[in-house]
This record gives structure tokens, C-alpha cells and sequence, in this order.
């Protein structure tokens, strides 16, 4: 089962012009594995999505099972157009697909349990513009925010491809280059030759929980350049792999009970901290994560007492990166 397998985007964007030609690559889909051992093979599930209407037969678009390329299989027409458009007579029509995951060859049963990622396809009745008359932000990249999601302990792997298909397909007249500018000793490469980014190592969200670089691109056309920079972020997700710790290495606390005190008084408060997680909501499954128990044989002091547990979000500071945490008080 490709439970290990799993997409660094929750959604890709790209826009599809009528009568593009068939074998028009579109855009790239990446995974990030588990395990070494295991391959990524991309799957699309039968229909589109096709919003207020029924789901249509896909007829148009394919993907590379082994490199995650999407790509136009037949030209989609005026005709076409009108039938997915759902006669909304609107110059844009939005559909959505969605990519599978799997670690073998695809099994058409397994489109509701292998892991998926939406990509949303916006088709304009209207052919493709002329490559001179885009700006440099439009040649050099989508209108999605180039913002991923990379698994913690998970080994290395490339996660994005900085030059985008069908640019590159139809703008071969034009010199597109791409720089990732970050600070030293970040755990990203780029690669000039394919475009491509990799993380380079295991992360540790305890370390850090987010990279915040630029990607800047540079477009020439004969004499002309313009250049174009964009934030680039990754944040780290958490698997809960660190135990909790408490500041004085304590986990127990005596309480001294004089008489007369009212109901509601403190008597002794414990606290611990959890750099691994953070308060999840609702609130009663980050309060099952960890009690607080009253020790004693005496049943009066069961009735009598209880432990009051309330917990907030904490940051810490390793390496003067912000992360964080939960501090819990008991």
C-alpha cells in the first residue's frame, strides 16, 4: 500500500487555451517518498469535475505514470469548450482532476483509497497569447504561490520544477533562467539543467519549521530582460517522533492542603512542554494526548481534588528559528 508515497502541493492551477495541440504538456506533478525503495507512478481517475454539472468523461487530458508530466491528449475545440462550460457562456470555465499515487502499477479500484492531489484547470475561450505579449510574471510562473509541504524524517527528493511546460513548449524564441536565492547551508538545490528543486536531506521540524526563500527568474528576448522574483516557502510537517519534556525534570508535584482554603484554590501546578506538537482542535484530542493523575488510595481525596489541565501554543528557539509548540500546565 502506498501509504508512505505523498504530494508536497495539496492542488496545482493551469490554464488550457482552445485548440492547444495535442501532446501539449501542461504541467508537472511531483511526489516525495517514504521510503527509498519505494517509485512514484502517477494515475489520473476517470472523469473531470466539471462544477454544477455532472462529471465528464476525460477525453483530453493524460499523465506520464513514471514523471508526473500532464499533458493534452486530443485539442480541446470550440465544441468541446461549450460542453464542459456548461453553457455559462463565461470566457473561463474551471474543471478539476485529480492525480494518484502509487508505489506499482495502478489498479482503477484503488482511485478512492491511494493518496491525490486536485489540479484545477482553467479553460479560456480563446486561443493562446502570443509569447511577447506576457509579462515576465507570466512567463516565468503559474498563478499558484509556490508553497509546498515536506514531511519531516522522509528521505531526499526533487519536489518542484521551477520552468513551467507549456512555456517552454510554446516560447522557444525566448532565454527563461531561474535562480533559488537562499541563505547558506539550507537543505535545497536547484538544479540549472532541469529547473528542478530537491531537498537535499531528512528535515526536522523541531529544528525548523519553515524556509522561506525567493525563486527570481530572468527573461531575455534579444537586447531586452526583465526579471521577476517570487516567495519560495516550505514548511516542515510534524510527525510526532519527540517525547515530552518538563523544564525541571520533574513529573511530580506535592500539594500542602491547610484548612478553610475555598473551593477553585490552586494548591501546586505542573508543567510540561511539547515541542513536537502543537494544540489540535477541537481541544479534547490534544487533552487525551496526556492526563494528569491525583496518586492516592484515599477515596475523600479522589472526591475532594481533581487536576485541571489547560494547555496554549509556545514558541521555542533552536538555531534562532521559530517553532512551535505546547506548553501544558497542570
Amino acid at each position: 500500500v502506498a501509504l508512505g508515497l505523498y504530494f508536497p502541493r495539496k492542488e496545482y492551477l493551469e490554464n488550457v487555451y482552445i485548440d492547444e495541440p495535442a501532446g501539449m504538456p501542461l504541467l508537472r506533478v511531483h511526489a516525495l517518498k517514504d521510503s527509498h525503495e519505494e517509485v512514484a507512478r502517477f494515475h489520473l481517475c476517470q472523469n473531470l469535475v466539471v462544477p454544477r454539472a455532472r462529471p465528464q468523461e476525460n477525453n483530453w487530458f493524460q499523465i506520464k505514470e513514471k514523471t508526473g508530466l500532464l499533458y493534452l491528449s486530443k485539442s480541446l475545440d470550440r465544441e468541446d469548450f461549450n460542453m464542459l462550460s456548461v453553457g455559462n457562456w463565461m470566457p473561463l470555465s474551471k474543471v478539476m482532476l485529480y492525480v494518484f499515487l502509487s508505489s506499482h502499477p495502478f489498479q482503477e479500484k484503488e482511485c478512492d483509497s491511494a493518496a491525490r492531489t486536485t489540479v484545477f484547470l482553467s479553460l479560456i475561450n480563446a486561443t493562446a497569447p502570443a509569447c511577447s505579449s506576457l509579462t515576465a510574471r507570466q512567463l516565468c510562473f503559474t498563478e499558484m504561490d509556490l508553497s509546498f509541504h515536506i514531511k519531516e524524517n522522509k528521505p531526499p527528493g526533487t519536489f518542484h520544477q521551477l520552468q513551467l511546460p507549456s512555456v517552454h513548449h510554446l516560447c522557444q524564441n525566448l532565454s527563461i533562467s531561474y535562480k533559488l536565492l537562499a541563505a547558506e547551508g539550507v537543505p535545497f538545490r536547484y538544479n540549472e539543467n532541469t529547473t528542478s528543486v530537491r531537498v537535499t536531506q531528512r528535515l526536522d521540524r523541531e529544528e525548523r519549521e519553515r524556509y522561506e526563500l525567493i525563486a527570481k527568474c530572468t527573461v531575455r528576448e534579444g537586447f531586452r530582460e526583465m526579471q521577476v522574483e517570487v516567495p519560495f516557502l516550505v514548511n516542515v510537517l510534524d510527525e510526532d517522533d519527540s517525547p515530552p519534556f518538563l523544564p525541571n525534570g520533574t513529573d511530580t508535584a506535592d500539594a500542602v492542603v491547610e484548612f478553610n482554603r475555598k473551593e477553585g484554590t490552586v494548591l501546586s501546578t505542573l508543567t510540561v512542554y511539547d515541542a513536537d506538537t502543537t494544540p489540535i482542535y477541537p481541544l479534547e484530542s490534544s487533552r487525551k494526548k496526556y492526563t494528569g493523575t491525583i496518586i492516592t488510595d484515599d477515596p475523600w481525596i479522589s472526591e475532594t481534588f481533581r487536576v485541571e489541565h489547560i494547555f496554549d501554543e509556545i514558541h521555542f528557539s533552536p538555531n534562532g528559528s521559530q517553532v512551535r509548540g505546547t506548553r501544558h500546565e497542570y
